[in-house]
């Protein structure tokens, strides 16, 4: 029986929805004909799911059913027209209320409205602005709280909030406070298994985070980030992750900070990459001309800030790289979910992390119990994992295409801690250990070389192996300190090349 409703509501519906989205709709129908007029639902569905096509679908039935008037708020001009234009292909005949509307004169001839959140806000308060008869209020993005300050305009309407990720972006005010259940849509990995969003392919490279600043939003700050990754040491790692993986593939580059973005698109261009730079300074029109060369762009590369985690679709995007850390949980699924459309020809993509976002977070398809999340937000948020204990925990394995360069050596793995161990407990110094390192990583120098010069050129590879055996050593002898690291570092380094001398 319920076979035959579904297809009757696939008759009904102007564009046709997926079976996963027919069944949410009718889940949160059920709600709210079971609720009073003033029921505040939430509904997760993650990013590339198409809550925008259920929500259209939603409003048509909604006006169709209960002849009452719906408002759309969104907290961007792009949302807003993105929206609009879906409502229409559903023909649902809406009006977007932008900064050029000042009254309605005209509203008794829509039935939805589509309005920025601050726009709307401002027009209800100077009283110059009045919506009758509205029944249904739809906020996009519902996790972001300046949607709050709109509630008292709408106390006898439905709400209906929609998000990837039902956590609030100030923790001081939890969405449980704002509304009365949740429904939660199929999970990442249900919607990939099934076809509807790409698989993702995900790789992390050891950064140290330990100067890396909180802000009072629960986030890295922008000051403490830049200083961070705008380093010669973080731009290097960063085009070797490009390079490694990513080369040539359509890629988008995630910063924390305008001079980043800007300090990476420098660093790829002197380098002969194609590279746009996009953040929030741009005009429209250099957005609108920027998004249109990185679509028709095969191998482009996008840099930006926070600008394109919502409101853009490109699903030709085959790599996306976290050049940032992030302690917020929704901007981590928003960033790698700007790649997870599928195409014909597309049904996975890669992402590189550079910012221990991974670890922090757990993969982006592995299952989120969204209603403990929902519930109990000040757990969730005191439990995610210090950037201290992420970088101990972390394992380097040398990356295939630098493994291949020492192909001539069988073994390259060094453990220090049983080095360390191993050399005091023979009453030796405990630089011995840093001694043996030094003595492996020469001998797969000089074993895969045919001059001095080349054994030295080699040791630039060795970077980042030597760079987690001395953090590995720090840890060992509890001395972690960034400058003792520095200089033994450098002194590694000097000891390193020196010891190829007469060996050839």
């Amino acid at each position: 029986m319920s076979d035959i409703i579904e297809l009757e509501n696939q008759q009904e519906t102007k564009k046709n929805l997926y079976d996963y989205q027919l069944a949410d709709l009718n889940r949160i129908f059920e709600v709210f004909d079971n609720s009073k007029d003033n029921f505040n639902l939430l509904y997760q569905l993650p990013t590339g799911g198409g809550k925008t096509v259920i929500f259209s679908e939603i409003v048509r039935r909604y006006i169709q059913n209960h002849n009452k008037k719906v408002v759309i708020l969104t907290h961007r001009i792009e949302l807003c027209k993105q929206t609009s234009k879906m409502l229409t292909s559903f023909e649902v005949k809406n009006k977007v209320i932008n900064s050029k509307v000042k009254e309605l004169p005209d509203q008794d001839q829509y039935k939805c409205f589509v309005a920025m959140v601050e726009t709307l806000n401002n027009r209800l308060n100077d009283k110059k602005l009045k919506l009758d008869d509205v029944g249904l209020v739809i906020i996009d993005e519902a996790h972001y709280n300046s949607f709050r300050k709109l509630f008292k305009f709408f106390e006898k309407c439905l709400i209906l909030g929609v998000t990837a990720t039902p956590l609030s972006s100030n923790i001081k005010l939890p969405m449980k406070d704002n509304y009365d259940k949740l429904i939660v849509g199929d999970d990442i990995s249900t919607l990939i298994k099934n076809g509807f969003l790409a698989q993702a392919e995900m790789y992390n490279f050891d950064v140290e985070l330990n100067t890396l600043k909180i802000g009072i939003n629960g986030d890295y700050t922008v000051k403490s980030s830049e200083a961070l990754y705008t380093n010669a040491h973080m731009l290097g790692k960063l085009m070797f992750a490009y390079e490694e993986m990513s080369k040539g593939k359509k890629t988008l580059i995630f910063n924390n900070g305008i001079n980043t973005s800007k300090e990476v698109y420098y660093t790829f261009k002197r380098a002969g990459y194609n590279i746009r730079h996009l953040d929030n300074t741009c005009s429209k029109q250099e957005r609108k001309e920027i998004l249109k060369w990185f679509k028709n762009t095969p191998d482009g590369i996008l840099t930006s800030v926070s600008i394109l985690t919502t409101g853009f679709d490109e699903p030709t995007v085959e790599s996306v790289i976290l050049n940032r850390a992030t302690r917020s949980l929704t901007l981590y699924f928003q960033m790698i979910g700007r790649g997870s459309r599928i195409l014909d020809n597309k049904d996975k993509f890669m992402v590189l992390d550079l910012g221990n976002n991974v670890v922090r977070f757990g993969p982006w398809n592995q299952p989120v119990d969204w209603q403990h999340i929902f519930r109990y937000p000040d757990m969730y948020l005191d439990n995610i994992r210090n950037d201290e204990d992420i970088e101990r925990d972390f394992v380097y394995v040398m990356p295939d295409s630098i493994r291949r360069k020492f192909k001539k050596s069988k073994d390259i793995d060094f453990d220090m801690k049983a080095e360390y161990n191993d050399a005091v407990g023979k009453g030796l110094k405990s630089f011995t250990a840093i001694e043996r390192s030094i003595e492996q990583h020469s001998q797969i120098c000089i074993d895969n070389s045919e001059t001095i010069q080349e054994a030295r050129a080699m040791t630039k590879l060795l970077t980042d192996d030597i760079g987690y055996r001395i953090k590995q050593y720090g840890y060992c002898i509890m001395n972690s300190t960034q400058n003792y690291k520095d200089w033994l570092m450098d002194e590694y380094v000097r000891r390193l090349r020196l010891s190829f001398n007469g060996k050839f």
